[in-house]
């Protein structure tokens, strides 16, 4: 697996406390051991990614094990892939993750909001934690044998492009009703998620070989259902008044449902 460098794609090589190319361009590894390898003009805003807040949330809600039987789940499908190099697309705070770190030999975290990747890298140091946009991954191309993508973006084309010939994309996502009860407390009208749409926009690179439905109650008691609102995106789309009505609610049943996804990168058929 080679690193390279985001300004001139160049390898990057690891020194003490750096990382370095033969042009010279030079990054950093902070004291909480991440890279930043975000250059300022792939930035669309000045703090990009989730919020300080949503991240906290986030890290608080699962924490308290309440995805752990998709973590569980995942990671058995990871393990039985039997991977060497693995990229996490969206890393965030590392939940998912660390647990890839007792399957495989590498492990790469790749999310661009600053405040998640220092929470992981503090957490998981034997993990390799860059900010770094899943666009423009600083990663030479088939170099990955899986990809993993959990609630986050699917590049295809990087994807691709990363991946070895037979490589991976590992996807979780919400499925159709996935926390259902909870939208429609929030919202006057509920549309389902729409998990298919992920397999039209991989095809033809990637060829769907598994997919499975994961749903289970989940029981909140008010801080829970706080945090779940607030690492999610109805924390902005929902109107305020919703919002603040829910939060005073004491406890609240929903239920979490994931569409999982197992790609496998395709071979490029060339014309005769």
């Amino acid at each position: 697996m080679t690193i390279i460098c985001p300004l001139c794609h160049t390898d990057l090589l690891r020194e003490k406390t750096r990382w370095v190319c033969s042009n010279q361009h030079s990054f950093d590894v902070a004291k909480q051991g991440y890279v930043n390898l975000l250059p300022v003009q792939h930035k669309n805003s000045k703090s990009p990614g989730d919020t300080a807040e949503a991240v906290q949330a986030r890290r608080d809600f699962l924490q308290a094990g309440y995805y752990q039987p998709l973590k569980d789940q995942l990671m058995n499908w990871f393990a039985d892939l039997q991977p060497h190099t693995v990229v996490d697309i969206g890393c965030g705070e590392g939940f998912y993750t660390s647990g890839m770190l007792a399957i495989a030999e590498q492990v790469i975290g790749v999310d661009i909001a600053k405040t998640a990747v220092q929470i992981a890298a503090k957490r998981d140091p034997q993990a390799t934690w860059f900010i770094a946009s899943a666009a423009k991954l600083p990663i030479a191309s088939h170099s990955i044998d899986v990809v993993s993508s959990f609630f986050s973006p699917l590049p295809r084309e990087e994807m691709a492009r990363v991946l070895k010939a037979d490589g991976y994309v590992l996807v979780a996502t919400p499925a159709s009703g996935h926390l259902y009860e909870m939208r429609a407390a929030l919202f006057e009208q509920v549309n389902p998620h729409q998990p298919e749409k992920f397999t039209e926009a991989l095809a033809p690179e990637f060829k769907l070989i598994k997919q499975d439905v994961l749903t289970y109650p989940l029981m909140l008691e008010q801080a829970a259902l706080r945090h779940l609102i607030a690492m999610t995106p109805y924390a902005w789309k929902a109107k305020a008044e919703k919002r603040q009505q829910l939060e005073q609610v004491n406890a609240l049943t929903t239920h979490a449902s994931f569409q999982i996804y197992l790609f496998q990168k395709q071979a490029k058929t060339i014309e005769p």
